[in-house]
């Protein structure tokens, strides 16, 4: 049976986010950093969803309902500065797939790759410049999309993965993120 009070509040933090985020676009305020006020709504967020967890377990769509769902994982998917938070939300959604849709766990999975350096395995990370951040294995890829309810990439969205071996490179191309990197434990 859906929890209708709680599916409403995941909608509303998940809300507040997106509100946040639109506010600070109009004002030029992102791209140069992640912004003091964005993480305050990320972090607040992500303390309330893991309440939530410690009640009723991870908020899968027979839970809370497909919409608070939804809600649920772009608190997790912006829960940067939280990397024990985010992987253990990935191996809560992974243990009810069953009630996840499976490009949450898709996006989620490859999120928390990247942010440690390390390949991602859908292709659903992009870098700066619109490529698509390295990729376990190119070749399965598209294989690897559909079976998790991903749309397949074009022949020429293909050609725009990094190498594995290019992930140093990309990696310092922003020394601030690194750095900020070390210091929340993604590397």
């Amino acid at each position: 049976m859906v929890d209708e009070k709680l599916a409403k509040e995941l909608i509303q933090l998940a809300n507040a986010d997106r509100l946040l985020r639109e506010d600070l676009a109009q004002k030029s305020a992102l791209g140069k950093g992640y912004h003091p006020k964005m993480e305050a709504v990320h972090r607040a967020n992500a303390k309330r969803l893991c309440e939530i967890i410690d009640k009723i377990g991870y908020p899968g769509i027979s839970k809370v309902g497909e919409e608070a769902s939804e809600a649920a994982w772009l608190i997790v998917q912006h829960a940067v500065s939280e990397p024990l938070f985010m992987q253990n939300c990935y191996q809560l959604m992974t243990m009810e797939k069953k009630d996840i849709n499976l490009a949450h766990i898709a996006y989620l999975y490859d999120r928390i790759q990247c942010f440690k350096g390390k390949p991602q395995r859908f292709g659903t990370q992009l870098t700066a410049d619109g490529g698509i951040y390295p990729v376990e294995n190119k070749e399965d890829l598209n294989k690897l999309r559909l079976g998790m309810n991903l749309p397949q990439l074009t022949k020429r969205k293909l050609e725009t993965v990094y190498h594995v071996d290019e992930l140093k490179i990309l990696d310092q191309r922003d020394p601030d993120y690194t750095i900020w990197r070390k210091k929340v434990g993604w590397i």
